[in-house]
């Protein structure tokens, strides 16, 4: 993974976090928290996408656009589930604690 993936990625992680958050406000951490898992879920989201080859590195694709859209696309998406598996996770510990 390239420089400008991996800030792509990161950078659509934190928007999908945040709109994550906004789309669900019983799940929502917060701008900085949102922010965070979505910085994190887009890194991973498409490192594992990537390590499975259902995301072709730029490299390997030709960068351009297809690439980028696809870089934003897992990016986002990983980003919103990250934020929802964090929120679920600090919701069940309240609970238990």
């Amino acid at each position: 993974m390239d420089v400008v993936s991996l800030l792509v990625s990161l950078i659509s992680g934190a928007v999908g976090g945040n709109v994550a958050g906004a789309l669900m406000q019983d799940k929502s951490l917060g701008t900085l928290g949102n922010s965070l898992a979505g910085i994190f879920g887009g890194g991973i989201g498409t490192f594992l996408l990537q390590a499975l080859g259902v995301l072709a590195t730029s490299a390997a694709s030709g960068g351009g656009l297809s690439g980028i859209l696809a870089n934003v696309a897992s990016g986002g998406v990983g980003g919103a589930v990250l934020l929802v598996i964090v929120s679920v996770l600090k919701n069940a510990m309240a609970k238990t604690g």
